[in-house]
């Protein structure tokens, strides 16, 4: 089995410098009165404009984000190859409200999928369609509440950026994951990214939709897709991960009057992504899955799996992958043993990434085991190093 211990291949691509921010950042937001202060701050900077754009991009934003456009990447996206760990770029821009900031969002992950078929180094393209669409109209078509005729033209204009995107990906062969965003719009975007499925994946995989497996009605839905996809002689692609809106979707339910969509415990997820996963490995015969995760333990299961049903490390298949600025150790791990892995590589202006740094820097501090161990690896490297 992979070693994740092994700090001399999890850091390689790292220098000292980069290795003790990392150890500083990780430092704070494992210590929750400063993480929440900081995130609070954060927030507010954000819904007021303050201009901290010099102070993030010195810290958060160089941990976590590859640059302001998809030339910035290009020299992580080479150092990391050298690794043997690939890349997504994430275009991470999401609640726009005027049409003309979606169709600028609509031609970067059109350019997104054509950097994905032209290097070999990004197996897959990813988009958030709240970056295409607002969160008005995706929750008033999810909740199938009436239609203005401006509703529904507006929804015809996200429903042509959807098919613009796809469309293209399939002409190039560029596999592409839709995000999933809160619960309440999300069944807007399953439909959407259904669609997608049954008219692009007749004959490979091109559209993906996400799984959040934190929702407890995740694990039912992603196995009737499965079916679905059987039953209409389509593939199947699946993007697993836990879950990026806990709080909010939590806060809601209670605001509203409405029982959580999420699991009351971290070991309910954990053991409905366990599951997920297994799951799709058991069906790779009609699809696809990427595993996003920082998390071990799953991963360690999932390996054991493939190896048991005798599932190669290198099938293309199956991947796995980590956020970039996190989890080096699990990813670089992944790489050196052979499996196929990715960083998700955000980028875009300072500005438009602060609500993707707030989720990363919430995420962090509510994982304080995974914190521990990632300061301690980072420790162990630092002083391997003198």
């Amino acid at each position: 089995m992979v070693d994740f211990n092994n700090t001399l291949v999890a850091y390689a691509a790292k220098d000292k410098g980069e290795l003790k921010l990392a150890r500083l950042l990780f430092s704070v937001l494992q210590k929750p009165g400063i993480s929440r202060l900081g995130r609070g701050m954060l927030k507010f900077a954000l819904a007021t404009r303050l201009p901290i754009q010099r102070a993030v991009k010195a810290t958060l934003y160089r941990q976590f984000i590859g640059g302001e456009s998809i030339a910035d990447t290009l020299p992580l996206m080479e150092k990391l190859s050298n690794y043997s760990v690939r890349s997504i770029l994430d275009y991470s821009i999401e609640g726009m409200e005027r049409e003309e900031e979606f169709d600028r969002a609509t031609q970067e992950f059109l350019h997104n999928v054509e950097v994905g078929s032209k290097h070999k180094d990004v197996p897959f393209s990813v988009f958030k369609p709240s970056g295409i669409a607002t969160h008005r109209i995706l929750e008033k078509i999810s909740s199938g509440a009436p239609l203005t005729e401006s509703d529904r033209a507006e929804f015809e204009r996200v429903h042509g950026r959807f098919l613009k995107i796809f469309t293209k990906a399939s002409q190039l062969g560029v596999r592409v994951m839709v995000d999933a965003e809160e619960s309440w719009i999300q069944q807007a975007i399953d439909d959407l990214t259904d669609e997608m499925m049954d008219r692009f994946n007749k004959e490979r995989v091109i559209a993906m939709n996400t799984f959040q497996l934190y929702r407890k009605d995740r694990l039912d839905y992603m196995i009737k897709s499965y079916e679905r996809c059987r039953a209409t002689g389509i593939y199947m692609g699946a993007k697993l991960v836990r879950g990026a809106y806990l709080e909010k979707e939590r806060e809601r339910a209670l605001e509203k009057g409405y029982e959580s969509p999420v699991h009351h415990t971290k070991a309910d997820t954990d053991r409905m992504f366990n599951d997920a996963t297994r799951y799709c490995l058991d069906h790779l015969d009609q699809g696809e899955v990427f595993v996003g995760t920082h998390n071990e333990e799953t991963i360690s299961l999932a390996l054991a799996h493939m190896q048991a049903k005798g599932i190669k490390p290198n099938d293309d298949r199956v991947w796995f992958s980590q956020l970039y600025g996190m989890s080096d150790y699990l990813t670089f791990n992944l790489g050196h043993a052979g499996y196929h892995v990715a960083k998700y590589i955000p980028y875009g202006p300072v500005s438009t990434v602060i609500p993707y740094l707030v989720r990363r820097a919430d995420e962090n501090s509510s994982v304080a085991g995974q914190a521990k161990k990632e300061l301690a690896l980072l420790n162990a490297e630092l002083q391997r190093r003198g």
